[in-house]
């Protein structure tokens, strides 16, 4: 007797339901989709235990008659596609028809179901893989499902499930993550007979997502224009520079209204983020593609959160450009006090607290020439002390001559000028605030029309340097360093391949590069503001950020990390004083820059505190 067997069909569903069914949250994912692809307008979940007890899922799709019934719990048995074309391009959340035999084979399950204008539904009735029976029942139009007792037959997967409060929590991100990719449909859940939420059909997606997340964090979200480039259209929201989290749990992308998961989405929000997010940061985003169903394969896994895209630079490179759009146009106010995070003050940075006690600084924007010579002189030359009103004598912290009001003062010639548009707010100027004082020699105190308002007058300069350093290496290139003797490196063959083809790049970052035979590349120039003992190491960090970029990024963000360390040691510190002209001057460099309410690395320039805020702290509002 040979040693290859067939399984047994109730063995195969068990051994098939392990790729589907992890969790009780994977049994709300496909149910919920399935009831989405029947087009339900009204999805009721109800839990028991962590959906350990029981599930049930209950929509107003279009139901199913007897045959229909029965036949979706034959494995691999689906409506949604019929030839290998179908596969090539799926418009539907389900298509494999795994789902659920692999649910029936673990769990007691109970299907009711009935069509719009039968007379009579059908119950059927499985416990672990067996059909136990099927009758008539007298459901409401649509489809209910129980699953009860998940994983009774299967004791070693049971015992693998987390504590109630954990899988059901699982379970709840799961449907708020549907709800929010369809915001049209009612979507109720009911823990252990309480209501947990419950959200009406809304058109409105901001809507949707502050029925989730709260409305304050809802109303200071972005919202994303729709934007179309090369087959592919991104819209959603996205939180401003400050409202990072330490996770990704509340960056979430859909593509063609189905949650995904992809590595190239991850990386084309940092970069369209920029210098507008802090390291070890993720920024709060609810975004939005849309492409032909052909350019994305979806069949990649059983529980299908992964995707892979036919051309993924298209779809980074779209990501990138509404979401640096977006910070750029909608970004006009400083950030709201209220909850922000992942901001630490700046005079707790390591960056900072080194040079706490330099003396005081004079406020003047450096021009930077391009030649090496003169780069760090000019960077340096920022550090010059403002001398003292007498001997031993302390500057002063309060100002005198404060500025004019908003009402009485013109906007200064060198502002910017923006035509307002009817979609967006105009952005604020200079003259739009009024320099009240400092405090505790870093933070400037400002007055604005929309309530109090704090510039961080390190970070502010570090942004107005590093956008001055950042325009002129553009135009002409990072200044160059000669080395006294070349730096042979050798590089894996696929590292130089990929050197080879981006010598222009290294070139514009101040890299003197040329091959020396097999793989060695000869280095004989290094970028003038490098400080570090190890340029080969850095080199390698360079060919793996030119790897992972998108071949239309500016070559120079490859360096931006140097480029704002250096710009922070130039930048004005904490307790250097700066008098009031000096200040003004500041934060009119500050509001005419591109990206003026965060530093390079990430950290709030400004962070205003509304007089609502205000009210609510002195009682005069609830």
């Amino acid at each position: 007797m040979g040693k290859i067997r067939l399984l047994p069909e109730a063995l195969a569903c068990q051994v098939a339901a392990g790729e589907v069914v992890e969790r009780p949250a994977s049994v709300v994912k496909e149910l919920v989709e399935n009831s989405l692809d029947a087009g339900a307008t009204n999805i009721e979940v109800r839990v028991q235990r962590g959906g350990i007890a029981l599930i049930r899922v209950t929509d107003d799709g279009c139901g199913m008659n007897r045959d229909d019934a029965l036949m979706c719990l034959e494995r691999n048995a689906t409506s949604k596609i019929r030839t290998k074309e179908d596969l090539g391009a799926i418009t539907t959340l389900g298509f494999r028809g795994e789902a659920i035999p692999s649910i029936a084979s673990v769990a007691k399950f109970r299907l009711a179901t009935r069509e719009p204008g039968a007379l009579t539904g059908t119950e059927v009735i499985v416990t672990g893989g067996k059909l136990e029976r099927v009758n008539d029942c007298g459901e409401p139009p649509g489809t209910q499902i129980e699953v009860r007792s998940l994983f009774f037959n299967l004791p070693a997967r049971r015992k693998f499930l987390r504590t109630e409060a954990t899988e059901y929590a699982h379970l709840e991100q799961v449907l708020k993550t549907q709800a929010i990719a369809h915001e049209t449909v009612r979507f109720s859940l009911v823990r252990d007979e309480r209501l947990a939420f419950q959200l009406p059909a809304t058109t409105s997606l901001r809507e949707r997502i502050g029925g989730l997340v709260g409305d304050d964090l809802a109303s200071r979200l972005l919202e994303i224009e729709a934007l179309e480039q090369k087959g592919v259209k991104v819209r959603g929201f996205i939180g401003p520079p400050g409202m990072g989290r330490s996770d990704r749990r509340q960056q979430l992308t859909f593509l063609n209204g189905r949650p995904v998961e992809a590595a190239i989405v991850t990386r084309a929000m940092r970069e369209g983020y920029h210098t507008a997010l802090m390291k070890g940061q993720y920024p709060v985003t609810f975004l939005f593609l849309e492409t032909d169903p052909g350019a994305v394969d979806v069949n990649v896994h059983p529980a299908k959160r992964e995707v892979r895209f036919h051309d993924g630079f298209a779809v980074q490179d779209a990501i990138v450009a509404a979401v640096s759009r977006t910070l750029r146009e909608r970004m006009i106010r400083p950030v709201s006090g209220v909850g922000l995070t992942g901001s630490a003050p700046i005079a707790k940075s390591p960056l900072v607290q080194e040079e706490l006690i330099e003396p005081a600084t004079v406020y003047s924007t450096p021009r930077l020439d391009p030649r090496p010579s003169a780069l760090f002189t000019a960077l340096e030359r920022q550090r010059v002390a403002s001398p003292p009103t007498g001997e031993g004598a302390k500057p002063e912290r309060t100002l005198s001559n404060p500025a004019p009001s908003v009402a009485t003062e013109n906007p200064p010639e060198s502002a910017p000028s923006i035509e307002p548009t009817p979609a967006i707010e105009e952005k604020p100027k200079a003259s739009d605030y009024r320099i009240i004082g400092v405090l505790g020699k870093l933070y400037v105190l400002l007055e604005a029309k929309e309530g109090l308002v704090l510039m961080d007058q390190h970070a502010a300069h570090e942004r107005v340097l590093f956008e001055d350093l950042r325009r002129r290496m553009e135009a002409d290139g990072a200044p160059s360093q000669r080395l006294l003797a070349p730096i042979m490196v050798d590089l894996p063959p696929r590292d130089f391949d990929l050197v080879s083809r981006h010598l222009e790049t290294l070139e514009r970052l101040g890299f003197g590069a040329e091959p020396f035979g097999g793989n060695t590349l000869k280095l004989d120039a290094l970028p003038a503001f490098l400080k570090r003992d190890d340029p080969e190491a850095f080199l390698h960090e360079v060919i793996q950020e030119i790897r992972v970029a998108s071949d239309r990024m500016s070559s120079l963000r490859l360096g931006e990390d140097l480029i704002a360390t250096t710009v922070c040691r130039a930048a004005v510190k904490a307790n250097d004083f700066l008098k009031e002209p000096e200040l003004r001057k500041l934060l009119e460099d500050l509001l005419r820059c591109d990206m003026p309410y965060c530093c390079p690395h990430g950290r709030p320039t400004l962070i205003q505190i509304g007089y609502p805020e205000l009210e609510r702290k002195f009682g005069r509002r609830a």
